[in-house]
């Protein structure tokens, strides 16, 4: 039997660290609201074309909430101003999913809070992707990224935000 030098296990490391097989195929953002409370949880998982949200959200205030990828994994800011803007593609960024001219690849479909705060959905973007497969924005790049709930709902066509109001609740993606 040989032995298994030092220099061969870093090799082997080094190998299976750049296997596509394990590259990382899902990130979860753990939500807080800006006083710091918990607002449940947003997992995104890595698509063939794109990427699958399962969003499990409280303490929202009842009804739709706009919900989007932000360009900065920061939600310092009480505000959440730390996460930056929309994920987007172009220098000069147009925002809403009903817009013709849009190029905001931040922009995802509302969700509906219940009576209770709570709100619980699946989306599909094919706009993004964890580490930038198809050529899509990374949004596990090396500032990462954040989601960010909205107070109000997205109309998808208005400037800047869709009239989406202020961040109510934001997660890092991780």
């Amino acid at each position: 039997m040989r032995k298994l030098t030092v220099t061969t296990a870093l090799s082997l490391v080094a190998l299976l660290a750049a296997s596509p097989a394990l590259a990382q195929t899902a990130a979860t953002a753990a939500m807080k609201t800006s006083d710091g409370k918990d607002a449940g949880t947003v997992t995104v998982t890595e698509a063939p074309h794109g990427v699958l949200l399962k969003l499990e959200l409280k303490g929202l205030t009842p009804g739709w909430h706009a919900v989007h990828f932000h360009e900065k994994g920061d939600c310092s800011a009480p505000d959440f101003k730390s996460a930056g803007a929309h994920v987007h593609t172009a220098a000069t960024t147009v925002h809403g999913l009903l817009n013709p001219d849009a190029n905001d690849a931040g922009d995802l479909p509302n969700v509906f809070a219940g009576a209770d705060g709570s709100a619980t959905a699946e989306a599909f973007s094919t706009l993004v992707s964890l580490k930038g497969a198809g050529g899509r924005p990374a949004l596990l790049d090396a500032d990462g990224s954040a989601i960010v709930v909205h107070a109000n709902a997205d109309d998808y066509k208005s400037q800047p935000i869709g009239g989406a109001g202020a961040r109510a609740a934001c997660g890092v993606l991780k």
